[in-house]
């Protein structure tokens, strides 16, 4: 039968999904932002080698952690355009909820989700994991790269080189230095600045043509003029 989850019970029966999971592991959310429990159940599932697919709609991951995701194995990233659903489901249960991925363990907020078992609610069960599926299926397999900071492939596309501006990347490149090399060289001069573990483009930096850009599938970006004096 299906069991009604406030905040408390959505946190305790998320974890318990993905303890419990011996074959598939699906999280389904809308932002991909990843706390210290949820990476540490996640990597003892990648050591059981458990088939783990992570469909998300918006990256807010840190150099750091996707650095640590690549690192996995057995975990397969998956972007989805619109996407607003938040399911998170193994081969046995499966949770449709208001509380996505990185609001785990924010016990102050109001949220409400639905717990179906496998055995007791068959039907319903079995309609959400079909559309699990479709949503996979509709869904973009990517392997995460530095889109924080290294932003290869949507710095690519988005860079305003008709402005002279290019990406960070881009000026990494032409200096022999690795994108993070140059961000934290940004950060020592002042032009960014970093608030909540993320860069920020600070007064010094705008005035110096820095700007702010945002692709809707890979997250925020900088772009600065080609030719940046540092």
């Amino acid at each position: 039968m299906a069991k009604f989850l406030n905040t408390t019970a959505t946190n305790y029966f998320l974890e318990e999904i993905i303890k419990d999971a011996k074959d598939r592991l699906v999280l389904i959310s809308p932002y991909l932002k990843l706390n210290d429990r949820i990476k540490e159940l996640l990597a003892d599932k990648d050591r059981l080698k458990i088939d783990i697919r992570i469909i998300y709609g918006k990256n807010e991951l840190h150099p750091s952690e996707i650095s640590w995701l690549n690192e996995l194995s057995y975990v397969r990233t998956s972007f989805c355009k619109n996407l607003h659903a938040k399911c998170y489901l193994n081969e046995n249960k499966c949770i449709i909820t208001s509380m996505n991925l990185y609001e785990f363990s924010q016990i102050n907020n109001n949220e409400m989700g639905i717990l179906l078992d496998k055995n007791d609610d068959k039907d319903a069960y079995g309609e959400a994991y079909e559309e699990v599926l479709r949503i996979i299926r509709i869904s973009e397999e990517v392997r995460i790269s530095l889109e924080r900071v290294d932003q290869t492939e949507a710095e690519n596309e988005e860079s305003d080189e008709s402005s002279g501006k290019v990406t960070s990347s881009k000026i990494a490149q032409k200096h022999k230095l690795k994108t993070q090399d140059f961000i934290d060289k940004m950060i020592e001069l002042g032009f960014l600045t970093i608030k909540d573990n993320k860069p920020h483009l600070t007064d010094l930096g705008k005035s110096h043509g820095g700007e702010f850009k945002y692709s809707s599938r890979f997250g925020p970006y900088f772009i600065w003029p080609e030719n940046l004096e540092f």
